[in-house]
């Protein structure tokens, strides 16, 4: 499966976490995530709200070095008014 957007962050106990969002169709999107001290991938945690600033952070730069779409930054910020209001 190849990843769409993805990043690595190191947590304040020293623990890498991989984040990874998959675009699926045009209005869908996945998250994983991934601590360095586990082995599978979660796909149940919802992202936080840093998650959700970061990712629209990315796709904003992406969108400026026309690697991403318009259309991509708007849905990404269309979700991250919808889970946070949540």
């Amino acid at each position: 499966m190849k990843a769409d957007i993805e990043w690595t962050e190191k947590l304040e106990d020293r623990v890498k976490r991989k984040v990874r969002i998959t675009f699926t169709g045009k209005t869908l999107m996945k998250w994983q995530t991934k601590r360095s001290d586990e082995e599978m991938w979660d796909y149940d945690t919802p992202p936080s709200e840093e998650d959700w600033d970061h990712l629209v952070e990315k796709v904003d730069i992406l969108y400026h070095r026309r690697r991403q779409p318009y259309q991509r930054l708007e849905l990404v910020k269309k979700l991250r008014k919808e889970a946070l209001s949540e």
